[in-house]
């Protein structure tokens, strides 16, 4: 296993973020084309600003889909990686059944509420009286093929995770080539306006749908049947929270351009702009935007291996390396942005039509002002995936809401009422300064809370020498003496016995480290689910589990923790034990470990079982506890002497 992360651990970083990030950037750069390529055409057609007013108008709407399509497509990829790596073969294909399922259902319950409420909707948008027929015709038709536009979001994240990301990034290429295509001659050619647009939009993500299930009959890792598609509430909730985070991103978006367009409407109508070239000069900007955007997320993205092996290992002289380099990359990318929104800002805004001065005034305004400080965006934006990349999602989240959420919003809502238009676009660079402060709070924090550790430093142990028999796997409750008792069978029955020490050989064969195995299931994260997701611990749960295998290769013994009962489901000769204690018991028995008061071991036993039961149910997809799931359930307040007897005569009698 050390082998197969070595070169993450000892190849040149430059090279691996070479190899990693350029294939996310493409990705990601070709994902853009769908968001801009139709507001080039209609802005150089006769449609002109109204045009580009209208398609910004619907954008933030189609995000509400996506974030729905992705959190269930990138749940699903999330969960089928985790299934992937426990041999999972039962579950991986309804989870992402279930995940298309429930994306074709809430897609229908889009299209008929988009179609009840379309006017309010377009209205509450930012759409004007000028602009609303543009904006009707073109959602109506984008409407109409929302299923398809959701499920092909949704079918493709799955596709990476399957091992396919090359086919991933082709059928979404597809979809955006066709659309160049087609935009001019439905535009032009057939003079079909703003419909022609949006059609050649829907033939595009027809077209990536089509590719999307061609592949799914020739996957990888999983086989979808009929079976797949029935509903399964305990898996779809699984893959709910995992999508959850990227749900929380995409709908922040929705309310940020909610707000924003709301208030360029209100006091663009007050202005010499009137409300529909506001709309449609932001619209365009934050299309360009995320061109730069992308660019940084796809760099970060390709770092995150690279950060998670080594966070993992310890080496966080090579996490600093990487953090440094990927920083000096984003501030690069972001100060040239900067430079050509500030010095040619013209040569942007004609690509989308000029046909209108007070058009280019505002434009020149908005690319001057609102994208003013885009490189400290940048950087608040890669700080928030390298957080996640180390697993800390909470300051993942604390980094992007605040500025986004905590600062921009309220901001957009009280500058226009002193400055007026332009107060809407001062909101912006003021959010990033405010962001920024934040978040290099928390880099500072992160970085000085960690300690370096030598990577090639290997705990000096081996695995203990056995014979065949009876392996015995205990869960326990905290504050039961579980570890106590399993060391104690271990001793009666002349077998070995493993807890630190299975954390121990899984540093010692994957080159992480040994606390950091070790305290994963002790994380005090509000966002445990999320964080036991992340990167580093994903490599660390498969180190785990290729130990604990390996021991029970080696024979009879006692595994204490760490889910050892689900990794080992198909050993015949495996007996699995679950301790548990009654609360006072368990209370008292904390206090006198730990010297804890009465209130401070309570919520040390409920953390503590808490985060247990997170981990379980995460690796294994069962209910940690449920007495179904073991051979014998006892409860210790008996005694550890009295347990352990009991264990012993159990066990004897099974031979």
């Amino acid at each position: 296993m050390k082998e197969e992360n070595k070169f993450l651990g000892e190849e040149k970083i430059s090279k691996l973020l070479l190899k990693f990030s350029i294939p996310c950037i493409l990705s990601l750069l070709i994902s853009s084309l769908y968001n801009i390529v139709d507001q080039i055409f209609i802005g150089n057609s006769t449609l002109g600003y109204l045009g580009n007013a209208a398609t910004g108008v619907v954008y933030p709407i189609t995000i509400i889909a996506v974030a729905f399509a992705w959190c269930f497509g990138d749940g699903a990829a999330a969960y089928l990686s985790l299934c992937q790596g426990r041999k999972d073969t039962k579950n991986a294909h309804i989870g992402i059944g279930n995940s298309i399922l429930i994306t074709f259902i809430i897609s229908i319950i889009f299209l008929i509420l988009g179609f009840i409420f379309e006017d309010k909707l377009l209205y509450l948008f930012g759409a004007s009286s000028s602009s609303i027929n543009l904006a009707h015709d073109y959602f109506t038709i984008i409407l109409a093929a929302i299923p398809v536009y959701m499920l092909g979001n949704s079918m493709n994240a799955v596709m990476r995770a399957d091992g396919s990301p090359k086919f991933s990034m082709a059928s979404t290429a597809l979809g955006a080539i066709i659309n160049i295509i087609l935009d001019p001659i439905f535009i032009f050619g057939f003079n079909w306006g703003i419909k022609g647009a949006a059609y050649a939009t829907i033939i595009g993500e027809i077209a990536t749908l089509i590719v999307s299930i061609i592949y799914y009959t020739r996957t990888k890792t999983f086989k979808l049947s009929l079976n797949s598609f029935k509903i399964n509430l305990g898996v779809f909730k699984n893959v709910l929270k995992l999508g959850v985070s990227t749900f929380i991103t995409q709908i922040s978006i929705v309310i940020i351009s909610l707000v924003c367009n709301i208030m360029l409407a209100k006091y663009g109508a007050k202005s010499k702009y009137g409300a529909d070239i506001p709309i449609a000069v932001i619209g365009i900007a934050m299309k360009v935007f995320s061109i730069v955007i992308n660019i940084i997320v796809g760099i970060i993205l390709g770092a995150q291996p690279i950060l998670g092996y080594n966070f993992g290992a310890k080496n966080i002289s090579r996490v600093k390396e990487t953090f440094k380099k990927v920083t000096i990359i984003s501030f690069i990318v972001g100060i040239i942005s900067t430079i050509i929104f500030e010095i040619c800002p013209s040569a942007i805004i004609s690509i989308f039509g000029s046909n209108n001065e007070l058009y280019m005034e505002f434009a020149t305004l908005t690319f001057r002002l609102f994208l003013m400080l885009v490189t400290l965006t940048c950087l608040i934006k890669m700080c928030s995936i390298f957080f996640q990349a180390v697993g800390e999602p909470l300051k993942a989240t604390i980094s992007s809401l605040t500025r986004d959420i905590v600062c921009f919003v309220p901001l957009v809502i009280i500058l226009p009422k002193y400055f007026g238009i332009k107060g809407v676009l001062i909101a912006s660079p003021i959010a990033d300064l405010i962001g920024i402060i934040i978040t290099t709070i928390l880099v500072i924090k992160f970085f000085k809370n960690i300690s370096i550790i030598n990577a090639n430093e290997a705990p000096n142990i081996s695995f203990q020498d056995s014979k065949k028999g009876v392996i015995i796997t205990i869960s326990r409750t905290h504050g039961s003496q579980g570890k106590e008792i399993g060391k104690l069978v271990a001793a009666k029955l002349g077998i070995p016995y493993y807890y630190k020490e299975m954390t121990a050989l899984a540093a010692k064969e994957s080159g992480l480290d040994k606390e950091f195995i070790s305290s994963i299931n002790s994380s005090k994260d509000i966002m445990h689910e999320l964080y036991l997701t992340s990167t580093p611990v994903k490599y660390a749960i498969e180190a785990q589990e290729k130990v604990i295998k390996m021991i029970g290769e080696k024979g009879s013994c006692v595994l204490v923790g760490r889910a050892a009962d689900y990794v080992l489901r198909n050993n015949k000769n495996v007996v699995r034990i679950f301790i548990y204690a009654k609360k006072e018991y368990r209370i008292k028995k904390v206090m006198e470990m730990y010297h804890d008061n009465k209130e401070k071991a309570l919520k040390n036993i409920e953390r503590s079982d808490k985060n247990r039961a997170s981990y379980y149910e995460m690796i294994s997809n069962q209910k940690w506890g449920n007495p179904e799931n073991y051979d014998l359930c006892i409860d210790s307040s008996i005694g550890k002497e009295k347990t352990t007897e009991i264990i012993c005569d159990y066990i004897n009698k099974l031979k």
